[in-house]
């Protein structure tokens, strides 16, 4: 899979895609990060953004400098021989979810990401390519580059192979986020809290049953 993203600041990204993971999934080249930067289209003493037609406050990235962004993506040889989804960040978008994430992986090879910042991106570049708008939470972000992160994230532990047996393993299985370790008697403020005994108990089943029950 090959993520194209899209970004005035793709700096931000650095530290989170060399950890863990995802940066493990880089090094085995099951997954490539490519950036994009609209800034390096713009022409000199330019600016990226300007001022929103009509008025309102802050300013609107230029719509001819992603649309170059997103070209460049696209020229790319095995971008063209591929099959290729591009999204746009935007909080009235479709809800992300893990299912879109499983879907994404077995019908597309190259995955754009358009990361808006300030006001957002000149509507007509959403138009232009048909970028489907996507969104991660019924809330406000400063930009599109976490919503990037978030679907690589996602997405990429789709992938076969990424993650490692025992990974795979706890994906799949029935979670609950209510998890314990040692000690098994945790002594705080003068209180006990102790670890439930069904997950003390070696019974399987019963510890199954007891993750089912708290996921409801």
């Amino acid at each position: 899979m090959r993520f194209h993203i899209i970004t005035i600041f793709p700096e931000m990204f650095n530290s989170y895609l060399k950890e863990s993971i995802l940066g493990r999934a880089i090094n085995e080249k099951k997954i490539k990060i490519l950036f994009y930067n609209p800034m390096d289209f713009c022409e000199p003493k330019r600016r990226v953004d300007d001022r929103p037609y009509g008025g309102g406050p802050g300013m609107v990235l230029r719509p001819e400098l992603f649309l170059l962004a997103v070209a460049k993506a696209m020229a790319d040889k095995k971008t063209k021989k591929g099959k290729v989804k591009i999204i746009l960040f935007s909080t009235s978008g479709k809800k992300f979810t893990t299912t879109y994430a499983k879907q994404a992986v077995k019908k597309y090879t190259d995955i754009i990401m358009i990361s808006g910042r300030y006001e957002g991106i000149d509507a007509r570049v959403q138009k232009i390519l048909r970028a489907e708008e996507i969104s991660i939470g019924d809330y406000v972000l400063t930009g599109g580059e976490l919503p990037a992160m978030v679907l690589i994230d996602s997405i990429s532990r789709q992938i076969p192979g990424v993650l490692g047996k025992y990974e795979s393993l706890e994906e799949e299985r029935v979670s609950t986020s209510e998890v314990y370790t040692r000690p098994e008697v945790l002594k705080y403020k003068g209180k006990n809290y102790k670890v439930p005994k069904v997950l003390l108990s070696g019974n399987h089943q019963l510890i199954e049953n007891w993750k089912n029950s708290k996921n409801k």
